[in-house]
């Protein structure tokens, strides 16, 4: 574990007793994005999953963790969440919604519980790496295992 302060996302995982790890990196504030962040910190991008925090049109936040090399299929995120309408809320809301910032967003500790899918490629792995809730810093956590703490389904959520 990180000798580093301790994350909201720590603080969950230590709580409910699962292990995990962290691995730090060098953030470029140019570059906020999950395949720089995979490749600043060494890790294989497939196992890296971003979180995308979406708007739908009944103002309802949901939340989604898939691969940094991916996209989310808003077809198929429309049909879980039966929306019509779903997108990404802009950067400038994200810290109101979440408590996070772009390039640090976890789907552990947001300042509300909002509904989340993880992509079902998760548990191809013995752990995925998620934000640890700040830029530079990645938890290694088992994807079921995470899955289960966010009380999250895992889905098809891909292109």
């Amino acid at each position: 574990m990180s000798t580093e302060k301790k994350t909201n996302a720590m603080r969950i995982l230590e709580a409910a007793g699962i292990p995990y790890s962290t691995k730090t990196y060098e953030v470029d504030l140019e570059n906020l994005d999950a395949i720089h962040a995979s490749q600043s910190a060494g890790l294989p991008p497939e196992q890296v999953f971003k979180t995308i925090v979406m708007r739908n049109e009944r103002n309802e936040i949901y939340v989604f963790c898939v691969p940094a090399t991916t996209t989310v299929n808003l077809k198929k995120v429309r049909s879980l969440t039966s929306s019509k309408e779903i997108g990404p809320v802009k950067p400038t809301e994200l810290l109101g919604l979440t408590g996070y910032i772009r390039g640090g967003c976890s789907p552990l500790g947001m300042k509300k519980k909002f509904p989340t899918f993880i992509d079902e490629t998760a548990v191809l792995f013995d752990e995925i790496y998620v934000s640890a809730g700040v830029r530079g810093e990645q938890i290694a956590v088992n994807g079921e295992t995470l899955a289960s703490l966010c009380e999250a389904p895992l889905e098809s959520l891909t292109l």
